[in-house]
């Protein structure tokens, strides 16, 4: 999660997506391949989207709790 940039909206870009889903669990990272002993707590979410001609995509990631907050 750390180095990921959030995306930036143009605020003219036409928004034609509509939220079907929202869901989202905690859960706490303990270790990595990297790091033996991490201990932090993560949010994820999961979205379906449907698009403008009613195809649903599944999208799903993982933010801090002060992201999560901000969300």
């Amino acid at each position: 999660m750390e180095g990921c940039s959030e995306p930036q909206l143009d605020a003219k870009a036409k928004v034609t997506n509509q939220l079907i889903d929202f869901q989202w669990k905690l859960g706490m990272a303990v270790s990595s391949d990297s790091c033996r002993s991490l201990k932090y707590p993560y949010v994820a979410v999961m979205l379906k989207v449907a698009d403008h001609s009613g195809q649903v995509k599944n999208r799903s990631f993982e933010m801090t709790i002060p992201q999560f907050q901000n969300f």
